[in-house]
């Protein structure tokens, strides 16, 4: 089989749909030796994306960045539905919600989540414009929809019509590195970072879905009630409305309190999840949660939200609180930082959990939808 694989999330750099991507595509080409695997993208990889891509890459993967042209510009309606009739390939995946509007060979496209059609408010206006209008056409032209949940399908299915038979569950991974560290392991990283030993973390792009103002009014419940003094350490990239959100961290008195490390590589991550008294993620909407997945790999206790993706995630191997409330959210970082038998329960629970899931599992179901398609 011959099958390419949509390589525009790796022109950026590496978040969550990038990460998906490039180890789905690696996987894929592990599971399947005799099959050959290409990312194709109008859009060049960047050079530390490349870098990676070649020194992990198995030798049936390979990357096709397209000579910029006319029909690039129309890329989803004209460039790519022209090339893959040029070419030789059994079945493009689209791994970031968008497939060819018309194709000659049939089409895969995983749906992460729904959360501009469900949670506009939560995202900048012109990209919800551009979801409701695509992601219908996108979905309906689509030989097969993937979801990384049950939640996710469930949502598919009913906010753009799609048949439940046409939409196929397979869950996400968190990628190998992620595994327990010795705390004395991050100790260089904190000291470069400007973090305490007792440390709270959230990891994840700083946008209004991820509820983050919840979280520091409650972080402040538990400075202002309790004699705990941690610090709050958020890691991850500048999204929307982050100048709105450093406003209201000052408007608390906090700018001493909360660390923002920026966008960290996987290493460092992993450094962080393992030396962190709790690891906390009180989304509103998510599709997975892969965050807390990573956090338990690396043995750390995890309080998450109590959303219906999240649960399905994580089952009994998280703290879940209410992400609407602050008392609750703030209720259970004291819980968690203050019982230390509660602290080992969820970390043993999370390392097995997170065992559950890995990028093998993930790409030998994919190879199953493939096939089937094949078969048609």
């Amino acid at each position: 089989m011959n099958v390419a694989l949509d390589g525009m999330p790796l022109a950026a750099q590496l978040t969550g749909v990038g990460h998906y991507t490039f180890e789905l595509a690696r996987s894929l080409a592990l599971v399947a030796p005799n099959d050959d695997f290409t990312l194709v993208s109008p859009l060049p990889v960047t050079p530390e994306t490349l870098d990676v891509i070649e020194a992990r890459s198995p030798a049936n993967l390979s990357h096709s960045n397209l000579k910029r042209r006319l029909l690039n510009r129309r890329w989803w309606s004209l460039g790519l539905p022209v090339y893959l009739r040029r070419t030789s390939f059994d079945l493009f995946h689209g791994t970031n919600y968008e497939v060819p509007l018309w194709s000659s060979v049939p089409s895969v496209m995983t749906i992460h989540d729904l959360s501009l059609l469900l949670h506009p408010e939560a995202h900048e206006p012109y990209l919800v414009r551009r979801a409701r209008r695509r992601l219908p056409l996108m979905a309906r032209a689509a030989s097969v929809i993937v979801t990384p949940t049950a939640s996710v399908k469930n949502e598919v299915c009913e906010r753009l019509g799609i048949k439940s038979e046409k939409v196929v569950v397979t869950a996400e991974a968190p990628r190998s590195v992620f595994k327990k560290q010795k705390i004395e392991a991050s100790l260089k990283l904190r000291e470069r970072l400007g973090i305490r030993d007792d440390f709270i973390l959230f990891v994840g792009t700083i946008e209004p879905r991820k509820n983050l103002e919840r979280l520091v009014q409650a972080f402040d419940q538990v400075l202002r009630a309790t004699s705990l003094s941690p610090q709050l350490v958020i890691a991850g990239a500048k999204g929307w409305l982050m100048d709105d959100f450093c406003s209201f961290i000052r408007s608390r008195g906090l700018e001493d309190r909360i660390c923002f490390t920026g966008y960290l590589h996987d290493a460092d991550l992993c450094s962080l999840y393992s030396s962190c008294g709790v690891f906390v993620y009180p989304s509103l909407y998510e599709g997975f949660g892969l965050p807390p997945l990573e956090a338990m790999a690396c043995g750390a206790p995890v309080i998450a939200s109590r959303i219906p993706s999240i649960m399905e995630t994580v089952e009994k191997a998280a703290h879940l609180i209410d992400p609407y409330s602050v008392e609750d959210l703030a209720g259970g970082l004291v819980e968690m930082l203050t019982n230390e038998e509660m602290r080992e329960h969820f970390s043993r629970a999370g390392i097995q959990r997170a065992k559950g899931f890995t990028w093998e599992r993930t790409a030998l179901a994919t190879m199953e939808i493939y096939r089937g398609l094949k078969g048609r």
